[in-house]
């Protein structure tokens, strides 16, 4: 398996071992190259906490820590396609992409719907008054696609070594039972403790002995109730997952390729599950169609190394699909990225603020 870039043995492992499951306790780097060891690779908590600070410093890895659950901060985001004219393409991104609440924006390869983008508010009635806004600048109609059901999303990306899941073991080491013992909240809300916590990982963990500690006296309160409070977050999935978070570019997942697919209503329940089940789908969801203009309403992110590759997993997106109902050419398509328009992230300020209630807990 080729990577974008060359890594050593002692990265390969580090970057398949935690792309979740990171220990959340005081030292975690020694429980983490405790476990490394105990699955056969002679690592100390130094040498790993090095070497995770190497691969993030050359851009293998896009970050370190907890990835947060922006759906369960507050708030709403949206993903909305449009068009841009080849002959004002710049001009209408630019304009899109000047509101802070446009995200992620690709182009992608399609016929007509050419531009990609995720809109993050506070208020999911903010939604439409943005699309109104960018409507009536640029000329162009856009086309809301929220989420209706979720049913994957997983961006792991592993690399040919220890723990990449090829030897029959499960990919990843999982060391979540290492920290705290806490039982899920049924809060809706968060706490002005939570909300500061929340802002202050999202763009991840310091790298350093003492992460939560760390991140502990940056926002004042205890290390104990920051370790407590992580992995309750964990347990209620506000945590997607702890660890590294790879750079997949850069380990060579050059091939992104976004699956579209008409599934009749009936069976989408079935569907779902079954293309989720798949391991290289990250990322796997209904959403609504458009008549007339979007017939789809089932999509499936798949990633490859190669156009060869990513055509082999495309194809065995459409066998499983062919289980369940009589797959045509005419029911999917696949839209790659082409080039990224923007990427600055889910901003969370606005909408773990606007979640936040005063109220002790």
């Amino acid at each position: 398996m080729s990577t974008a870039v060359d890594l050593t043995d002692r990265e390969r492992a580090v970057v398949n071992a935690f792309q979740g499951g990171f220990p959340v306790v005081d030292r975690p780097f020694d429980a983490a190259a405790a476990a490394m060891r105990d699955r056969g690779v002679d690592i100390d908590a130094t040498s790993l906490l090095e070497t995770i600070r190497d691969l993030d410093e050359r851009g293998v890895l896009s970050r370190f820590g907890p990835l947060v659950n922006a759906q369960e901060i507050g708030g709403a985001a949206t993903l909305v396609a449009m068009h841009a004219p080849e002959d004002r393409f710049d001009e209408v991104v630019e304009q899109v992409n000047a509101y802070r609440e446009v995200a992620h924006n690709y182009e992608r390869e399609h016929p007509h719907l050419n531009v990609w983008f995720v809109v993050s508010v506070a208020d999911e009635d903010r939604v439409r008054e943005v699309l109104d806004a960018i409507e009536a600048e640029t000329g162009q109609e856009t086309y809301n696609l929220p989420k209706q059901r979720e049913f994957r999303v997983e961006a792991k990306f592993y690399v040919d070594g220890p723990f990449d899941g090829s030897d029959g073991d499960p990919a990843g080491i999982d060391c979540r039972d290492l920290g705290p013992d806490v039982s899920p909240s049924d809060a809706a809300t968060l706490s002005p403790a939570e909300r500061d916590l929340v802002l202050e990982i999202q763009d991840g963990l310091p790298l350093s002995e003492t992460p939560y500690a760390d991140v502990a006296d940056a926002i004042d309160r205890d290390p104990a109730w920051t370790r407590e409070t992580i992995n309750r977050f964990d347990r209620e999935g506000k945590i997607r997952r702890i660890g590294v978070v790879p750079n997949h570019y850069a380990l060579g997942y050059t091939e992104n390729g976004m699956t579209v697919w008409n599934v009749p209503d009936d069976v989408v329940s079935e569907v779902g599950p079954a293309v989720a089940s798949l391991p290289f789908v990250t990322h796997c969801y209904e959403r609504p169609r458009h008549e007339g203009v979007w017939p789809y309403n089932f999509f499936a992110m798949t990633h490859g190394r190669s156009e060869a590759e990513s055509d082999r997993r495309i194809e065995r997106v459409r066998e499983t699909m062919a289980d369940y109902w009589d797959v045509t050419d005419d029911d999917w398509d696949s839209l790659f990225s082409t080039q990224i328009l923007k990427k600055t992230g889910i901003r969370l300020d606005e909408r773990a603020e606007a979640n936040t209630t005063a109220d002790p807990r």
